[in-house]
């Protein structure tokens, strides 16, 4: 079973742009793509740790602002030829506001 919280509207979010919930033990970056599609990674590159919620986003990538790496939003995975995988977390949209469960998503553990 998920557990859900709600933490934004759809709105607080900038289209193409990111926010940081900070957590007890980490900040997750929760990310709007220019067509309302919404992802949440851990706010940290596979790379150097480079702030990903600092980064570019285009299409459903996130380039990190440190050394251009492209990370997956929808996996966490850095595209080739970079290697490395970052945390993902489910996310979903109701009504508007942005819902975030704070299990990490298997596929990308």
């Amino acid at each position: 079973m998920t557990n859900w919280t709600e933490i934004a509207k759809l709105e607080d979010i900038p289209p193409l742009g990111s926010r940081v919930l900070v957590t007890d033990t980490m900040e997750i970056a929760v990310f709007r793509t220019a067509d309302d599609q919404v992802f949440a990674i851990k706010d940290q590159c596979p790379h150097k740790q480079g702030p990903l919620s600092q980064g570019i986003v285009h299409g459903t990538t996130v380039t990190c602002p440190l050394h251009n790496w492209k990370i997956d939003l929808a996996s966490g995975r850095a595209l080739a030829p970079d290697e490395g995988c970052t945390n993902v977390f489910p996310v979903k949209i109701e009504d508007g506001r942005v819902f975030l469960s704070l299990s990490v998503n298997e596929a990308a553990a």
